[in-house]
């Protein structure tokens, strides 16, 4: 467990609890200490089940409430053992509030409860640092719960990946869709043929993709774009996770997408495969 703990906790506010962990559990059953290894399977379990049901940045608590039982399960069946593996438990769990569920006070209670009774552990020492890093994503997060559907989303003027004007209101009465992605993103990198797919279908129907990359090596963008002969624009600063936009629209994990009908107002999150299908046919064929 110390593996995933001990990770600078600064990373926090450039990526989201949740990518960390789902990430690094798998690794951690075979890094970990032998005594450690059956929490570190049933995490890595509650993992599994959470990212299958993550399709949207955020879900209502219920739809968790199997996974938050399984998590004090298996915190009460190890109560009394490794306090670090205990503290790496209740670290997930705060992990799942405030990533997916998107409640800070419940993420930060938790953080909490690890300094009150587990103070001497990775997590419990840096608890002050982590609600910080919380508290300071916060501030993006507000941004991001107003991008909701029926919203305007707001423009921006950038320039893309090859130094042309790069604007939402540039595709005036277009279908749009906002890809905030990276190559190594491999949840990106998996829709890609799709939305491929709806590209050439669509494009000449009036449909546009501008993508947002999080990378932050300009010529293995450049590389990845022609290997996949990928077509549409890109928005690049080489900053990661602090990239301009990604900090502008409160993005906090990737994939994260947003379509946009003609008038530029938000009609879809992060639709993946045949529901993107779904929602371009649908849009399209609306009254210009």
């Amino acid at each position: 467990m110390k593996q995933l703990i001990a990770l600078p906790i600064a990373m926090v506010h450039r990526m989201s609890f949740l990518f960390l962990s789902l990430l690094l559990v798998p690794l951690l059953t075979t890094m970990a200490a032998a005594q450690t290894t059956d929490v570190n399977t049933q995490l890595k379990n509650v993992a599994d089940k959470i990212r299958a049901k993550t399709v949207a940045w955020k879900m209502p608590e219920a739809e968790l409430a199997p996974e938050l039982e399984e998590l004090d399960a298996i915190y009460l069946q190890h109560k009394g053992e490794n306090p670090e593996d205990l503290a790496g438990v209740l670290r997930f769990k705060a992990t799942v509030y405030w990533s997916v569920v998107d409640n800070s006070e419940k993420g930060i209670a938790v953080i909490r409860q690890i300094k009150k009774d587990y103070p001497n552990t990775t997590v419990g020492r840096d608890a002050d640092r982590i609600i910080n890093s919380i508290q300071q994503a916060e501030e993006g997060r507000k941004i991001r719960r107003t991008l909701t559907n029926g919203a305007k989303f707001p423009d921006f003027s950038e320039k893309d990946l090859l130094g042309n004007p790069l604007s939402v209101s540039k595709y005036e009465d277009k279908v749009v869709l906002v890809d905030f992605w990276a190559t190594w993103c491999v949840p990106c990198v998996a829709e890609l043929p799709n939305i491929t797919k709806a590209y050439d279908k669509h494009h000449s129907n009036g449909f546009e993709v501008i993508g947002i990359s999080l990378d932050q090596d300009e010529q293995k963008l450049k590389s990845f774009l022609k290997a996949k002969e990928i077509p549409w624009v890109q928005h690049f600063d080489g900053k990661g996770w602090q990239n301009k936009l990604a900090a502008k629209y409160g993005i906090d994990r990737v994939p994260a997408t947003f379509l946009l009908d003609r008038q530029g107002k938000i009609i879809g999150q992060d639709l993946r495969g045949e529901a993107l299908e779904e929602a371009l046919t649908k849009a399209l064929t609306n009254t210009r």
